[in-house]
């Protein structure tokens, strides 16, 4: 199994060649202004500008297609249930089922904010820098010391703990494993591979800790110095502010202005 995280962050674009720090402060407020967004008729604008970002970050179309496949799995059971129990207004009905209008716009918003939130994440994050650097901006920018050997291990060995897997189903079926249906049997035989992986897993993240302790693990303090920024990188980080602050100020207006129509 390879995640192939950093695939394409080796590429030229601005946002590749964006200080990671101001990067990651940057998605953070993209975020947050994008969750702000209530009114329907900024998505259009939201949709754009997350577009807008995927293209010049040079990225193909099959990177973020991937990446999303898992993801969207969380919020597709709310999609497709909220227009059926939310609201109030009847637009078409079949037999017991109803399909109201406040719970489909409501799904419309959670839909694209999701998408949205989880394409400028990924690009920014994952696309367009490599983990090391990502964990090295987070480090500089404060993250506790643990935290971020957290994240780099857990990175780290995914893959390996993926080869594991790989070859043990592999020695299963040399050995005649067959599964074609829940069977008790081979449900048994899935619960032993997975008590095996997972002792395995704690064996090797022993040997790493005793390994890192004998080369001197926890006496580093935060490092200085790790990244020079540019004046091209303040200005990609004041247009991001900007179109932030944008939506989250349209988003305001149009609320007020709504408000002030039904008094």
């Amino acid at each position: 199994m390879k995640l192939a995280i950093d695939e394409y962050a080796s590429l030229n674009s601005p946002f590749h060649r964006w200080d990671p720090r101001y990067k990651l402060v940057g998605l953070i407020i993209l975020i947050f202004a994008f969750s702000f967004i209530r009114d329907l008729r900024l998505l259009l604008a939201m949709v754009l500008v997350t577009a807008a970002i995927y293209i010049i970050s040079g990225l193909p179309a099959r990177f973020i297609l991937r990446w999303l496949r898992f993801p969207s799995f969380i919020i597709l059971v709310i999609v497709l249930t909220l227009p059926f129990l939310s609201g109030e207004q009847v637009i078409a009905s079949l037999g017991p089922l109803a399909l109201r209008q406040e719970g489909l716009l409501a799904a419309l918003l959670i839909a694209v904010r999701f998408a949205c939130i989880v394409t400028v994440g990924i690009t920014l994050l994952v696309g367009t820098t490599h983990l090391l650097n990502s964990i090295k901006a987070m480090r500089a920018l404060g993250l506790p010391l643990i935290m971020a050997d957290m994240a780099l291990l857990t990175f780290r060995y995914l893959n390996e703990l993926g080869q594991d897997l790989s070859l043990m189903l592999t020695s299963m079926r040399l050995r005649g494993f067959r599964q074609r249906s829940l069977s008790p049997a081979g449900l048994r035989t899935f619960a032993w591979l997975s008590g095996s992986l997972l002792v395995r897993s704690y064996e090797r993240s022993e040997w790493v800790y005793r390994a890192m302790i004998l080369r001197g693990y926890g006496q580093s303090s935060r490092p200085q110095g790790e990244y020079q920024a540019r004046p091209r990188d303040a200005l990609i980080l004041g247009a991001i502010v900007l179109t932030a602050a944008a939506l989250v100020a349209g988003d305001v207006l149009l609320g007020h202005n709504i408000a002030a129509i039904l008094q």
